[in-house]
């Protein structure tokens, strides 16, 4: 069995490629990064990686027992069946797109997943924001069906890691658009500033990791405007650089609203879109893009209202 981590061999040249984007931001874009931000940033990443030893043994047990129900078997040098590889990367993105949709759709979920999205400044320092909690939320499930299909664990661990390591170098300003057809194809630098964005033109899209077409497929996907500066960040801002706030502060806002609430809507809470409340108190992401798409129409139609004007060539009327 290879024991292979792409991520740790990448890790040197994610910190040179930060390096060089620092000198890039000094030269040409100074707020692209902001040094308390950025140092949250890596201790995020370090936070994650001290979480996955300590809680990964858990999900590598339990995908380990479901692939012994494995429907197919690759032999027990599955490691050689080379076009089982590229097979396992494909579907694993795919598996990346819907796992992070959930992320974003599911209370309990965007819980953990929404660490990586609470910088208000967008560059490759924020790859390496992520979650802490992550184990804790359900996500492992979405990955039942390649153990069950009979691709090896350790297979599925490495596919995933080159799909984080893709993923890396899309969060950049410095980087403005690809070729037509790598945009048409791959998750890029432009697609993923949308995903960050909280435009509400730009909420929950573009949710791929390596291949854009997915979001293209279920509908999920939009352009990057050049007509609209993107705001990065999530829809109510943090407003402080306290780590531990910063890790935990919807969890604590999730657990605080299933305490208050009444007993049949406790459930919602964990399970429904972030910003859902029984009362209406709060808005969720597509609220605050329907009241977008109806103040945007509003305005269109009084910008293409005709303006009555007086016919200069009829003679005017004479007093009766």
């Amino acid at each position: 069995m290879p024991d292979f981590s792409p991520t740790q061999y990448a890790v040197p040249l994610f910190v040179v490629a930060i390096l060089i984007e620092m000198v890039w931001s000094r030269l040409r874009a100074p707020q692209a990064y902001e040094p308390r931000d950025t140092l949250v940033s890596l201790a995020f990443g370090l936070g994650s990686t001290v979480a996955g030893a300590l809680f990964g043994g858990l999900s590598v047990a339990a995908v380990l027992g479901a692939y012994e129900h494995r429907l197919f078997d690759f032999g027990e040098e599955w490691w050689l069946v080379w076009w089982a590889w590229p097979l396992a990367f494909l579907i694993d993105d795919l598996k990346y797109y819907w796992v992070h949709r959930a992320g974003h759709r599911i209370r309990w979920m965007w819980a953990a997943h929404v660490n990586h999205h609470s910088s208000q400044h967008y560059n490759l320092s924020t790859a390496l924001r992520q979650t802490w909690t992550g184990h804790f939320t359900f996500g492992l499930l979405f990955a039942l069906p390649l153990v069950l299909l009979g691709f090896h664990p350790v297979m599925i661990g490495i596919v995933g890691g080159f799909n984080l390591i893709y993923q890396f170098w899309i969060h950049t300003e410095a980087i403005d658009k690809m070729p037509r057809w790598f945009e048409a194809i791959m998750n890029t630098p432009s697609h993923h500033r949308v995903h960050h964005a909280t435009n509400p033109r730009y909420l929950d899209k573009n949710y791929a990791g390596v291949f854009i077409i997915w979001d293209k497929i279920f509908g999920t996907f939009e352009p990057e405007r050049d007509d609209e500066v993107i705001r990065y960040g999530i829809v109510k801002q943090l407003g402080t650089f306290n780590l531990l706030y910063c890790v935990f502060h919807e969890w604590i806002g999730m657990l605080a609203d299933i305490w208050r609430s009444p007993w049949k809507h406790k459930l919602s809470y964990l399970l429904r879109e972030p910003g859902w409340t029984h009362d209406g108190s709060r808005d969720t992401s597509g609220m605050i893009r329907a009241r977008w798409i109806e103040r945007t129409k509003q305005s269109a139609k009084s910008q293409s209202k005709p303006v009555a004007k007086r016919n200069p060539i009829a003679p005017p009327q004479e007093a009766a």
